[in-house]
């Protein structure tokens, strides 16, 4: 059985590692099909290509898309792109464009909060500075000690309701399947067992997401909790949708599960990469 995972980040988004630092740790946890997947970005594949394929590993281009929808932020993950396509290279420019503003605005508001030089701390952890985001505002708040962990980070800022709360609005979900189809890709929602929609609008979600083209949600992943595997597996059955698997690797260490620790997808499911070889 392929061991797969099909959703990563690196340090050209909001990851620790290079993309072949990614690349090798997977390996070295014995994945046999890798995408990287980095926030609205695509300057790491070719890397992250090269090292994957000198390691021995099968490489998927991908990307991770973050939408607006129903006033929160979502994201699509686009896999088997192309990643010269110049319609999507375009929208993640315009998607990346306001991030500098947003983290100014979240520093002024940790500022406010007792916590002065937040921009500058997160900067430090910022390998894109077209891309800086919450997490690297979460590993300043940890390494300055006011924070032992980035989940308590999250429990107690930069989340609604909490100081350093910045809303952005991101692209649409027209858009980001729009483009990622544009490419070539197959339109996955990612982790969709971590958004706060009530049953309703989780099913509106995923019926406009269908109708525009998109084929797959992640139901094995990172960011769900164990009890959301079956959930999202049979969320995938019910809809008709192909079934995805990825750890939400950001960092060694800050990963819910590692790499060798991530079970393999329910049975009855259809795995994305059904047809892939």
């Amino acid at each position: 059985m392929l061991k797969v995972d099909l959703h990563c980040h690196s340090n050209v988004s909001d990851g620790v590692l290079t993309p072949a630092g990614v690349a090798a740790y997977a390996h070295q946890a014995g994945v046999d099909v890798w995408a990287l997947t980095d926030h609205d970005e695509i300057g790491g594949v070719a890397a992250a290509r090269v090292a994957a394929t000198g390691l021995g590993m099968r490489f998927v281009a991908g990307v991770e898309i973050s939408i607006t929808w129903a006033n929160q932020t979502v994201h699509i993950v686009g896999l088997q792109i192309d990643e010269t396509n110049a319609a999507l290279k375009a929208g993640l420019a315009a998607t990346r464009a306001g991030r500098d503003a947003r983290g100014r605005e979240i520093a002024a508001q940790l500022e406010a909060a007792g916590y002065p030089g937040a921009y500058e701390g997160a900067l430090a952890y910022v390998g894109n500075p077209d891309l800086m985001s919450r997490t690297h505002f979460a590993r300043y708040l940890v390494a300055s000690g006011a924070c032992a962990n980035t989940s308590e980070v999250f429990r107690k800022f930069l989340t609604e309701g909490k100081p350093g709360y910045v809303p952005h609005r991101w692209a649409s979900l027209t858009e980001a399947v729009g483009w990622i189809r544009a490419a070539g890709g197959i339109a996955v929602v990612a982790h969709p067992g971590r958004y706060n929609f009530s049953p309703v609008a989780e099913a509106a979600l995923l019926d406009e997401f269908k109708q525009l083209g998109g084929t797959a949600i992640e139901v094995v992943t990172g960011s769900h909790t164990p009890d959301q595997y079956a959930i999202y597996a049979e969320v995938a059955k019910r809809n008709g949708f192909l079934a995805s698997r990825g750890t939400d690797f950001h960092a060694p260490g800050e990963a819910r599960v590692e790499f060798d620790k991530l079970p393999p997808l329910p049975a009855g499911v259809t795995p994305v990469w059904h047809d892939w070889y």
